[in-house]
């Protein structure tokens, strides 16, 4: 049995993909996944074949990247995806599309005659009365509340056939295949997964989907700590982790939070991410640190700073670490909810914040009560989103 996975966009995009690929590598499929070039070393490690998707991704890990590249970028995707996954999925029995701009998979799936099938790593993705289209630019204001949802997803599907239903429906053309209609609910299919957990990102039951949920995919870490951060966190009480991951936030953001967690005499532990973000001194309660190992360090942390990313949400719920969300685009006001929502942490409004607004979020979760509820829904949440995933795939086929 071979499975091709297709999954877009920064780490948080990918890593789950690699969830899914192991669990199906488990159960004896070959697999492979086009992605991005940019984690080539990461599937290397894991033992994944990765099929290059397309340039590396402009902006990634402190590389310069303008706007002019990210809209060049953006115009390319379509033709990158056809003239990658079809060839790819050459004799595999089934492809899986991982986001909602991999526009290309299910027509390849048409194509070869085979199993085609939608996840999404959040509920936000999925058209629902319940909730509006996620947000996709930093600060981005919600719709007033008299749009109503359902106008706002039929605006949401009207911008995807803007953007890829020319592109998408001549490159079917060409595949002897009918066009689509509606860019949006061809890739989504009616019957998506979501992989996400049931208690972070539950699923409101609504028309027209019939949604699996699987539960989130994770690639179980079993790497140690470097031996320098192992002496940092045994040198005095745990930190307060800092690191907004792919997202590119100023330095500034740094700056505020590193003067916000010692206004609470705790020490800091930040990552530098793809902004590379930057001590402001040298003074020993502070240590910056690269890529490690979270559902390791997670566990002996005061406290998580972050962007409210669907994987770093869930690797910090899991560890029972308290939260402090400071979202900037797509789904990330969805994960900042829902950790406020949850009692797990707090969130800030403001995509930059100010000393003021991040050291009330850290008054709030650094407390004894918020740090019980994160220990209590840490032991709620599943790790077997991927295994359920790759059982259900595989039922499918045969």
């Amino acid at each position: 049995m071979r499975v091709l996975l297709s999954a877009s966009g920064t780490r948080g995009d990918v890593e789950p993909a690699l969830g899914l690929a192991l669990r199906l590598q488990e159960l004896g499929a070959e697999v492979r996944v086009c992605a991005p070039p940019n984690f080539e070393t990461r599937f290397t490690e894991l033992g994944v074949p990765l099929v290059p998707l397309g340039p590396p991704i402009p902006g990634s890990h402190g590389a310069k990247a303008s706007m002019a590249d990210m809209v060049d970028y953006v115009d390319q995707w379509p033709a990158v995806q056809f003239d990658t996954i079809p060839a790819a999925a050459a004799g595999c029995d089934a492809v899986i599309a991982t986001g909602i701009s991999e526009i290309a998979a299910r027509s390849a799936a048409e194509k070869l005659g085979i199993h085609y099938q939608y996840a999404s790593y959040q509920p936000t993705s999925l058209p629902s009365p319940h909730h509006p289209p996620m947000p996709m630019m930093p600060g981005e204001r919600p719709a007033p509340e008299a749009i109503g949802n359902q106008l706002l997803w039929e605006i949401d599907a009207d911008g995807w056939n803007a953007q890829f239903g020319e592109a998408l429906n001549t490159r079917r053309a060409a595949l002897g295949l009918p066009p689509v209609g509606n860019v949006r609910d061809h890739v989504v299919t009616d019957r998506p997964w979501l992989a996400a957990d049931p208690v972070l990102g539950p699923w409101p039951e609504s028309p027209g989907l019939n949604v699996v949920q699987t539960g989130a995919w994770i690639v179980p870490d079993e790497r140690p700590l470097p031996a320098e951060l192992e002496a940092f966190l045994d040198a005095g009480t745990p930190p307060v982790y800092i690191g907004f991951g792919s997202m590119r936030v100023r330095n500034r953001i740094a700056r505020v939070a590193i003067e916000a967690v010692r206004a609470h005499n705790r020490r800091v532990l930040l990552s530098r991410g793809w902004a590379e973000l930057a001590l402001i001194d040298d003074l020993s309660d502070c240590m910056a640190v690269g890529e490690v190992n979270h559902q390791a360090l997670f566990t002996r942390v005061a406290a998580v700073i972050h962007h409210g990313g669907a994987g770093t949400t869930t690797t910090a719920a899991r560890a029972g670490a308290p939260q402090v969300v400071v979202p900037q685009i797509t789904d990330q006001p969805y994960w900042a909810r829902r950790v406020a929502d949850l009692g797990i942490g707090t969130a800030c409004e403001d995509a930059d914040p100010d000393l003021a607004s991040l050291s009330a979020a850290l008054d709030t979760a650094l407390t004894s009560t918020t740090r019980a509820r994160a220990s209590v829904v840490a032991d709620t949440i599943r790790a077997d989103g991927a295994t359920v995933a790759a059982k259900l795939l595989i039922d499918a086929i045969r």
